[in-house]
């Protein structure tokens, strides 16, 4: 099977979803690494990742910094990131701490996967293109039919 029919076949979730699940994901890691003996790395993973989450122009992104081809790009970092900071030996962390944040990575990676990072027409083209006929035509419509019913009122009383 190639690619490209790959994708098509995959189910696309909302960006609105992918960015409600960073958000949550990255509250999951700062309230685990606030229990853990030592908070940094999971506590700084989480923090990143909602901050990726919150500068996307997005339905929940807070700042709206960055577009959403930018985000995806920006998550594939944050992974990166997450796992580094997973397996990184400078900043000492328990294994349950590493293993948090690199299962994290990992929900994160499938919600990239199956997330529709496409881009919506803007608000006015949207209207635009579902909105019906618009009320100059309504108004002249009308104001020809009012026009056409005069005139055949007038011909009638004349004619009898």
């Amino acid at each position: 099977m190639a690619e490209g029919s790959r994708r098509a076949e995959r189910a696309r979730r909302p960006f609105w979803l992918h960015q409600a699940a960073e958000y949550l994901l990255g509250i999951v890691l700062v309230m685990q690494g606030l229990q853990m003996p030592e908070p940094v790395v999971p506590a700084v993973a989480g923090v990143i990742v909602m901050l990726n989450a919150a500068t996307a122009k997005g339905p929940l992104g807070a700042f709206r910094v960055a577009g959403r081809r930018a985000h995806r790009i920006a998550d594939l970092a944050v992974l990166a990131f997450l796992v580094l900071a997973a397996v990184q030996p400078f900043v000492s962390a328990d294994a349950a701490s590493r293993g948090i944040v690199l299962v994290i990575a990992g929900v994160l990676a499938v919600v990239w996967y199956y997330t529709d990072f496409a881009e919506r027409p803007e608000r006015v083209k949207r209207r635009d293109a579902r909105a019906g006929p618009r009320s100059e035509q309504v108004g002249r419509s009308a104001g020809r039919a009012a026009g056409h019913f005069v005139s055949d009122w007038k011909k009638r009383n004349q004619d009898g």
